[in-house]
């Protein structure tokens, strides 16, 4: 017997000063398949092909489904270009929940991953009620390194995943309680 359940969910639309935060769409497809093709995703488990970046990109709007929460698609308020991607990850195999970013390369430099990822720890924090978030970071990713140093996360400890090797968790520092 088949079910005929449907799953529904929101992906809730964020801003920040130059930033909006939105569900991917389908404009955004061939810019995530040219990421991946691309020696950039080797720090999350790229290259990888057409099929396979296409869903890898499913996965991100699933994990809304099953978790509640996910990633954002990060576009720049002023030009509407797509930038990458910033939110909340815990899929399965990973040590704890996540506050996680990627770029594309124009996208780099410029504060935005910073601006993005400060968003959505807010939202985890905040919204989701998390009391604490790490991000998971491949030994070697120097950029990532200095971007969660930024955000005040600390290098907590290492991971061996499976699949990526030795991974870095730095974890966030605790949301503040307001009095």
């Amino acid at each position: 017997m088949t079910s005929t359940s449907a799953t529904t969910f929101t992906i809730p639309t964020l801003e920040t000063e130059r930033l909006i935060m939105r569900a991917f769409n389908n404009d955004d497809v061939e810019q995530e398949i040219a990421f991946f093709a691309s020696d950039r995703s080797r720090t999350i488990g790229g290259p990888l092909s057409r099929e396979e970046a296409w869903r890898s990109m499913a996965g991100y709007i699933g994990h809304w489904a099953l978790r509640g929460y996910g990633f954002w698609a990060i576009e720049d308020k002023e030009t509407g270009h797509y930038m990458g991607r910033a939110g909340m990850w815990n899929p399965e195999g990973w040590p704890e929940r996540e506050i996680g970013w990627t770029l594309q390369a124009h996208a780099e430099g410029k504060g935005i991953a910073f601006e993005a990822a400060t968003r959505a720890r807010a939202y985890a924090y905040e919204t989701l009620g998390w009391d604490t978030a790490i991000s998971m970071i491949l030994a070697g990713n120097t950029r990532s390194i200095a971007l969660a140093e930024r955000l005040g996360a600390t290098l907590d400890y290492d991971f061996e995943h499976a699949i990526y090797g030795t991974c870095h968790v730095y974890r966030h520092p605790k949301p503040e309680v307001s009095a």
